[in-house]
């Protein structure tokens, strides 16, 4: 990984250029920034061992303190940053689970033991490996209405920031987010 501040000049400038073309910059966002939140969610949360001190609003606002020049960027910049994260953490979070459930099937070299905390812990990473295939699921068919889940769900953004990351009305996100929770509950519900 480069030096700090030149990841800091290209992330700002990956963010102002989205506020002028939109969110196809954000997908080249994502990958850039994927390491770095991957590191800080692991030093952040995964050390803890379940005694959290952060949740996961604060780890993105915190990465984007650290990869961004804050005077160089709007709101609607540090919106567009928020919902790149938001992105970035599920792709944290599904291949997290993705491993602990290939070494709970034998895949890894390590033993995992059966107490409480191992078997929640496998319990959750089924969950979401099929929240992720339900959210992609609901990306074919409605794929604002998927990333008005991950921002709200996996970045923890509110309505307001949530808008502003998809550049629509609070009204459409509050929408979008209730259908999406009821499509979602419905497609888990039968899977």
């Amino acid at each position: 990984m480069s030096s700090p501040i030149p990841m800091r000049d290209q992330t700002t400038e990956l963010l102002r250029t989205a506020e002028s073309t939109g969110l196809a910059s954000m997908d080249q966002l994502v990958p850039f920034i994927y390491e770095e939140l991957r590191v800080i969610a692991h030093r952040q949360l995964g050390g803890e061992h379940g005694n959290q001190s952060i949740q996961t609003t604060e780890l993105v606002h915190e990465t984007y303190l650290k990869l961004v020049d804050d005077r160089r960027v709007t709101r609607r910049g540090r919106a567009y940053f928020y919902a790149a994260a938001a992105r970035a953490m599920r792709q944290i979070l599904v291949d997290a689970a993705r491993k602990r459930n290939s070494a709970k099937r034998g895949g890894g070299v390590s033993v995992v033991t059966l107490d409480d905390d191992a078997t929640s812990v496998t319990a959750y990473a089924d969950e979401l490996l099929h929240l992720d295939e339900a959210l992609s699921e609901l990306a074919r068919h409605n794929p604002r209405q998927a990333q008005v889940v991950e921002c709200r769900y996996f970045g923890g953004l509110g309505v307001e920031e949530t808008a502003a990351a998809l550049d629509v009305s609070p009204r459409t996100v509050k929408s979008d987010w209730a259908l999406a929770k009821a499509w979602l509950f419905d497609q888990l519900r039968s899977g």
